[in-house]
């Protein structure tokens, strides 16, 4: 729950109430946090917010009614407390039917005020404890449905943004093109307590220069000729998601300094207004460069650095975890088939060790091209792989076995006894292959 403690929002526009109301809270040891005003409490409201709200119906501006609306529209789960006069009796019943938690009459005394805020804490922390586990349970999936491989490298990444997604903190990720830079910050979004909210993806490299200011933090109306109506960014279309910034490296000094901004304070000004308008996100940035580099070379703000490698991602090449490659290629050809509509064609060991032996200079985006070549039919350029002059044939039949041996582990979960059944050959027959080949089970095992 991010740190916070569980605390009761009580809003009334009528300080004596507000005065009574939070002495009568705090003798009971309860957290509050009271406010004239609908507007500030609902910037506290959030999906992962350990508390509950407290509000009169009748207020200047936005009213109780108006203010559990927003709220439930953030969490429909949130718990709501409507304060009522006797002539709205009817009213606050008729809210119930439309999510309130519960509803006081005025004047009331002391203990109904804490009793009813005692079981809408209750109820709060069932709902946060029970979505916790609910995230718990699909985490594994989640993650490693995106992030396929059994290598030490990939197992680490995959550790490392479960343990990321469970906080709330800002990351860069970093890796050469087409290493999967984007699935990484997908898989990490669908991890965390902001997987219900929008992933927005941005390209800064390809959104043009002169219009990038206003993509991002939107503009008032009038701000500038032809802006007839206020119009959001895409920060604020965000709101309680992950906002995803590929190719950070490639915006301006000027624009970096605005960002900083944002990041730093979590709020935005559109164009045309002076206005703050708070933000909950969460920033993932990526490069391919390496930005300390490029802060060196004054290229990169360092402050901006600092504020968003919080923590470091880095997804490696793939000829780097080139044991992932058979599996790889497998799921991505599961998926080509699905894509085209197509039955999903047998890949041959020959294929599996040819693939198995490129460099891959596009990684898994290059392998992924391949795989949709493969389902379609197509040549997927591996003559050169598989017919090397200075390969001799003990190598390139080593070179195959590895690969199938390597396959199949990582197809049965590092299970021996499914492994060499499916091969075909005895126990001992694997454990002296795996030996000579430098095959480790514990890289196919599944994680805990």
């Amino acid at each position: 729950m991010t740190g916070q403690s569980e605390t009761i929002l009580f809003v009334d526009d009528e300080e004596h109430l507000r005065l009574a109301a939070s002495q009568a809270l705090e003798l009971e040891n309860l957290r509050v946090e009271a406010f004239a005003s609908a507007e500030k409490a609902l910037s506290y409201i959030g999906r992962q917010f350990p508390g509950v709200l407290v509000s009169d119906i009748r207020m200047p501006g936005m009213d109780g009614l108006t203010l559990m609306r927003r709220a439930l529209e953030i969490d429909p789960e949130f718990p709501v407390i409507l304060v009522t006069g006797h002539g709205d009796v009817e009213l606050a019943v008729s809210s119930m039917r439309d999510g309130a938690y519960d509803f006081i009459e005025k004047p009331y005394a002391p203990s109904r005020l804490v009793d009813t805020v005692r079981r809408a804490l209750d109820k709060r922390r069932l709902t946060l404890e029970n979505r916790a586990l609910r995230a718990q349970v699909g985490r594994r999936d989640t993650v490693e449905a995106r992030i396929t491989g059994r290598s030490a490298t990939v197992i680490a990444l995959r550790q490392n943004l479960r343990a990321v997604a469970e906080t709330d903190a800002d990351v860069l990720i970093t890796g050469a093109t087409g290493t999967g830079k984007e699935v990484a910050a997908r898989a990490l979004h669908r991890a965390s307590a902001r997987t219900d909210g929008p992933f927005m993806n941005i390209n800064c490299a390809a959104l043009p220069a002169e219009l990038i200011e206003i993509e991002l933090f939107g503009h008032e109306a009038g701000a500038f000729p032809g802006a007839m109506r206020a119009r959001f960014g895409k920060f604020e279309a965000a709101r309680r998601g992950t906002v995803f910034l590929d190719e950070i490296d490639s915006l301006s000094l000027s624009l970096q300094a605005k960002l900083l901004h944002a990041v730093q304070n979590r709020a935005i000004t559109r164009l045309g207004s002076n206005e703050p308008v708070p933000l909950d996100i969460r920033f993932v940035a990526a490069s391919k460069k390496d930005l300390v580099a490029e802060a060196e070379a004054q290229r990169f703000r360092p402050d901006l650095l600092y504020r968003l490698n919080v923590v470091t991602l880095a997804v490696p090449l793939l000829k780097d975890r080139r044991e992932d490659i058979p599996l790889l290629f497998s799921q991505l050809v599961s998926e080509a088939a699905a894509r085209y509509k197509r039955p999903a064609p047998e890949v041959p060991g020959t294929v599996l060790s040819a693939l198995s032996a490129r460099d891959w200079p596009g990684n898994v985006r290059e392998l992924r091209n391949a795989a949709d070549r493969f389902v379609l039919g197509l040549d997927i350029g591996l003559a050169e792989e598989t017919d090397l002059e200075d390969t001799t044939l003990t190598a390139k039949l080593a070179m195959h076995e590895r690969a199938l041996i390597a396959a199949s582990l990582a197809a049965n979960a590092g299970r021996l006894k499914e492994t060499y059944e499916s091969l075909g050959i005895s126990r001992k027959a694997l454990y002296d292959k795996m030996q000579r080949f430098g095959i480790a089970r514990t890289d196919f095992v599944d994680e805990d």
